[in-house]
């Protein structure tokens, strides 16, 4: 049995993340992706009952762009993800990377009793 403490998500994620609102248009949430070099956006819940949406460059690229949508009349709501799957930071980053392995993941919130805390 390995002695050694295993690495969890909490030691490998990123809380310098980018939180918009899903009224937000598409052409600023890529204009927002270019100056904070973030390949991702959490989309902030609306209330306390909502859930967070999450877009990435890759949405935008296939719900936009490659089917000649204008990107100043696209919502990020429309294009997001909701709800998502967020993972918790005491998770340890091996099963971290099997659930995003099964469900198909390049990214998720990191979640702490709901507050958001970071993404991995």
């Amino acid at each position: 049995m390995n002695d050694k403490d295993p690495v969890r998500v909490k030691d490998v994620m990123t809380n310098n993340y980018q939180l918009v609102d899903g009224m937000m248009m598409a052409d600023q949430a890529l204009s927002k992706m270019k100056e904070t070099s973030a390949p991702v956006l959490i989309v902030d819940k609306r209330d306390d009952n909502d859930e967070y949406g999450i877009v990435l460059l890759s949405d935008i690229a296939r719900e936009v762009l490659a089917v000649n949508r204008a990107p100043e009349r696209v919502n990020v709501y429309e294009i997001m993800s909701k709800p998502v799957v967020g993972v918790d930071p005491n998770m340890d980053i091996r099963y971290c990377a099997r659930l995003f392995n099964k469900l198909g993941f390049s990214y998720a919130p990191v979640l702490d009793n709901g507050k958001l805390l970071g993404i991995v």
